[in-house]
């Protein structure tokens, strides 16, 4: 999402006209929310809310509660079920023809159309239109025409979608792709209404969606308010007044407003309360298995961390680190030590492979400082791993890493933490490749396949490979298991891309995440999705 996500996953330049008042901010002033309304924690998005333009976790949050695509993915257990879809048709994992659902509406009332799908879609794959997650557009033919490698682009439209009628369009990929319809529950694949297209302005001030919730209000750095949406005609529709979503710098305040009483939710709680969270909140805390991995990765773009020598050199931090020993102490058994690159949700059938790191993922200080030295030794004689500091306790862990890496090295100085203030200023530095070494770095699936675990993240210039990592029998093999008709047959092919990512050690995989959430009294019926989020529509506020 996601993820990417992504798992690491804040929202910037719609903060600059997003200007109403709020109702208040991190700080818990005013008692926990207004009546029927539930207030919840949160971090200001790093981008625009445009479907197409929103990779990361607060921004999701948002377009998870405003929009509803073809397919959404079951609360319980990420299932891709239909939604404005009333059927999607294919005879060759080619050629798809779409009818979307009768009935439905934007909030604005224009209606859902094929063509508010087919418009959306052409716009977020736009070069021109600079959207993050224009990849997801990328199986579609014409894309490279719209959004070429290098160039200009030859055409504003994909030859691959056509509308054919009110409520009917057709999809041609330019390969088979199996799966593809299960890709559809995105938030990338969302429809957009024309005021999206006539003022564009207009919407990035008050986003109009066809989601249960509407945008009210919006000040950066204080409050997101969403109010439900009466004429919502979905078989979802909120069980309360609206959610108010606080933005906090710090999720240790958060969690002590939460205890105050002052707030209602919050969906990360700090590694810091986590010995202390039954006993504060007792069954009001949830703990549930998500779909998100933690990885440490590299910028591949510094000659330093792009050497004949850096599997090796990686590999040996990855054996320097003490996954069981961080993962008890400091998050105490709310990760669990990764063992592959993907997640234990997807299960077996789904790619999970508890096998496939193998010695790469396992803790041994000698083995460790041989690697290290055959790569070549640490880059300047030691390493920093940069991480934000505004949420999810990322110091205490990153401090944890680094010890444990030093005590392995026998050398104090091997490893430290780099703390960026702020999640948007993290990631504006990531995206314009300014990583000088490892970085935190978390995926949150966007669908539930072992294709999204990989692809986005290690495809050569996909949109979440953040890196620069590539690598041609990785891309080969991913292509390959795209185009298979069998799903188990592309399970395996993909396995075996992963296992490019291990013997490179493309990324070091820390530790997979549950979905770790707290609620007040005030209200019920909380629970966490497949990728971590609460479901606000079911929330009920007494």
């Amino acid at each position: 999402m996601r993820g990417a996500m992504r798992a690491g996953w804040t929202v910037c330049a719609v903060a600059a006209v997003l200007t109403a008042a709020a109702c208040g901010g991190g700080g818990g002033s005013g008692g926990s929310g207004a009546s029927g309304v539930v207030s919840a924690s949160w971090g200001d998005p790093a981008n625009p809310l445009e479907p197409a333009n929103t990779n990361e976790v607060q921004g999701g949050k948002v377009l998870d509660m405003i929009f509803r695509g073809l397919k959404r993915y079951d609360p319980k257990t990420a299932e891709a079920k239909d939604m404005l879809a009333e059927k999607i048709e294919t005879s060759d994992s080619v050629d798809f023809a779409v009818t979307v659902k009768d009935g439905w509406t934007f909030s604005n009332g224009e209606p859902v159309t094929a063509a508010s799908f087919v418009d959306a879609w052409n716009y977020g794959a736009a070069l021109r239109n600079n959207q993050r997650n224009a990849y997801f557009f990328g199986y579609i033919e014409g894309y490279a025409d719209v959004h070429p490698d290098t160039g200009e682009p030859k055409a504003t439209t994909m030859s691959g979608l056509k509308v054919t009628g009110a409520r009917t369009f057709t999809v041609r990929l330019t390969q088979k792709f199996s799966t593809w319809p299960e890709t559809l529950g995105y938030a990338a694949f969302a429809p957009l209404p024309r005021a999206f297209f006539d003022d564009h302005s207009g919407w990035l001030a008050k986003p109009i969606g066809n989601g249960p919730y509407l945008v009210d209000s919006y000040a950066r750095g204080s409050q997101m308010s969403l109010r439900a949406w009466s004429g919502y005609p979905g078989p979802d529709k909120a069980r309360n007044g609206g959610v108010d979503l606080r933005v906090y710098t710090d999720n240790n305040s958060a969690y002590t407003d939460l205890t105050a009483g002052n707030l209602d939710l919050v969906d990360d709680v700090p590694a810091a309360q986590l010995r202390n969270v039954r006993a504060d909140l007792g069954d009001r805390y949830i703990n549930t298995p998500a779909g998100i991995i933690q990885t440490l990765a590299f910028p591949y773009y510094d000659t330093a961390w792009n050497t004949p020598g850096g599997a090796r050199l990686r590999t040996g931090i990855s054996r320097a680190i003490n996954r069981e020993q961080i993962t008890d102490t400091i998050f105490q058994r709310t990760r669990t030590p990764a063992k592959d690159w993907t997640s234990p949700v997807l299960g077996a059938d789904g790619g999970f492979d508890d096998t496939l790191c193998g010695d790469a993922c396992d803790y041994d200080p000698a083995e460790a400082k041989k690697l290290i030295a055959e790569g070549g030794g640490l880059p300047g004689g030691g390493l920093k791993i940069t991480y934000n500091s505004d949420t999810g306790s990322h110091k205490d862990w990153v401090d944890a890493v680094c010890n444990s890496i030093n005590n392995a090295l026998g050398d104090d100085r091997a490893c430290a933490g780099n703390s960026i203030g702020t999640f948007a200023d993290f990631r504006s530095q990531i995206t314009q490749s300014k990583m000088s070494g490892p970085f935190r770095a978390g995926w949150q699936m966007d669908y539930p396949l072992i294709q999204n675990f990989l692809q986005p993240l290690y495809y050569t210039n996909a949109s979440s490979n953040d890196g620069k990592w590539s690598n041609e029998e990785f891309d080969r093999l991913v292509d390959q298991a795209n185009a298979e008709s069998d799903p188990a047959k592309a399970v395996d092919t993909f396995q075996q891309a992963e296992r490019v990512v291990r013997d490179q050690m493309a990324a070091i995989p820390l530790w997979y995440q549950n979905g770790s959430a707290g609620y007040s009294p005030r209200i019920s019926d909380v629970a966490l999705n497949p990728f971590s989020l609460p479901v606000y529509n079911e929330i009920k506020v007494s």
